[in-house]
């Protein structure tokens, strides 16, 4: 089998498949979401707290210098919340999916019962016959 037929006969297996289909919509809705965490959840939450825009919080290590063209050194914290915030949302949409999903799959069917063991009686004779034999 060649190279080229191998790797055909992998991309058309249906774990690739769903892999890369799962990759695009996992892409369009964290776009989604950050749209929702910046536009939508985050105004409210700075209008509570006073204005703040947690994307713009950070604290400066090293002030920009015009005169020598040097860029600000920060730690940009508000943006790690943010990005808690969009983790935690799609974090809970994707939960609120597979849940759902769980619930409209058939259950699994039921496993066949064990077939009942030997008594607790018959256990202790074949051990007494063991023990008589030596």
């Amino acid at each position: 089998m060649s190279i080229a037929s191998e790797f055909k006969t992998f991309l058309m297996r249906g774990n690739v498949i769903d892999l890369a289909v799962g990759v695009v919509i996992g892409g369009a809705f964290g776009k989604i979401v950050t749209s929702l965490v910046d536009n939508i959840i985050m105004p409210p939450i700075g209008f509570i707290t006073g204005g703040v825009d947690f994307s713009n919080l950070k604290l400066i290590l090293k002030p920009a210098d015009v005169a020598t063209k040097t860029a600000e050194v920060a730690i940009s914290y508000g943006a790690f919340i943010n990005t808690i915030i969009q983790f935690l949302i799609i974090g809970t949409a994707i939960f609120l999916v597979v849940k759902a999903i769980n619930r409209l799959m058939p259950p699994p069917p039921a496993a066949d019962p064990a077939p009942p063991g030997p008594s607790q009686e018959e256990l202790l004779a074949a051990i007494l016959a063991e023990l008589k034999k030596t």
